[in-house]
């Protein structure tokens, strides 16, 4: 399992490598780290990391991804940038994109359907493109009353990551 972590300005890149028990070999943007980590009670956890033994208490923060973290003495605001955000970010990058006049693939896909040709008057919420991507079907719509002005892909295409689709007016 492998995830972000973005503490402050510093981002890291950390890897679960194993797991037996309490002992974890974790891989730390790029060192290696073997871990025994108890949790002591709900949100509180004992790591002890080369014969030395380190409190950390894990406070959910405004959302499932964002906690602050307590140390014996500092303080530290943490997200986690897993897959799932990443998507999640990447779709509403799409949607912003969308308002300007543009359909933008979030991620890479494939092209599974585009009900509308170019010329075509669409209104708000009327599906402009279907794209298929980790086995799941998203259905890109309008955000206003608009003309499709080009179709930059076809029914089958694949697509990549924050590829232009459809060009609105």
């Amino acid at each position: 399992m492998a995830f972000e972590v973005n503490l402050g300005h510093r981002s890291a890149k950390i890897e679960i490598l194993s797991r037996n028990g309490n002992k974890a070999l974790l891989d730390i943007d790029g060192q290696k780290y073997d871990v025994d980590i108890v949790m002591v009670e709900k949100g509180v956890y004992s790591i002890v990391y080369n014969g030395h033994s380190y409190n950390v208490e894990l406070i959910e923060g405004e959302t499932s991804k964002s906690y602050i973290v307590n140390t014996f003495a500092k303080t530290f605001n943490v997200e986690i940038v897993d897959a799932e955000s990443k998507y999640i970010s990447s779709r509403k990058q799409g949607l912003d994109a969308e308002e300007e006049n543009t359909v933008v693939s979030p991620m890479p896909g494939k092209v599974v359907k585009i009900p509308v040709k170019v010329g075509e008057q669409v209104i708000a919420g009327q599906t402009l493109v279907v794209v298929e991507a980790m086995k799941m079907q998203s259905e890109f719509k309008a955000s206003h009353d608009k003309t499709v002005l080009e179709i930059l892909v076809k029914e089958g295409d694949t697509v990549d990551a924050h590829q232009l689709m459809m060009k609105l007016e």
